[in-house]
């Protein structure tokens, strides 16, 4: 299963904050991006155990995308 993982750096965590936007509230951290995605790989895990129907509605679908200011 593909989930989409919003990455952002937050400056005064000084670290990677993993958002998981299909999932609402499911989200984790890491001073790495390697580590933010192993932690938020577990906190997905962890969601979908305490919550199996989410699983079903899963999209698949992703748009991703940046805008300049």
């Amino acid at each position: 299963m593909r989930v989409v993982v919003n990455l952002i750096y937050d400056k005064d965590y000084k670290g990677f904050v993993a958002d998981v936007p299909e999932l609402p509230g499911c989200m984790s951290q890491g001073k790495t991006v390697e580590k933010a995605l192993e932690n938020v790989r577990k906190a997905i895990s962890l969601y979908l155990e305490v919550s199996p129907r989410k699983r079903q509605r899963l999209s698949g679908l992703a748009l991703t995308t940046t805008v300049e200011i």
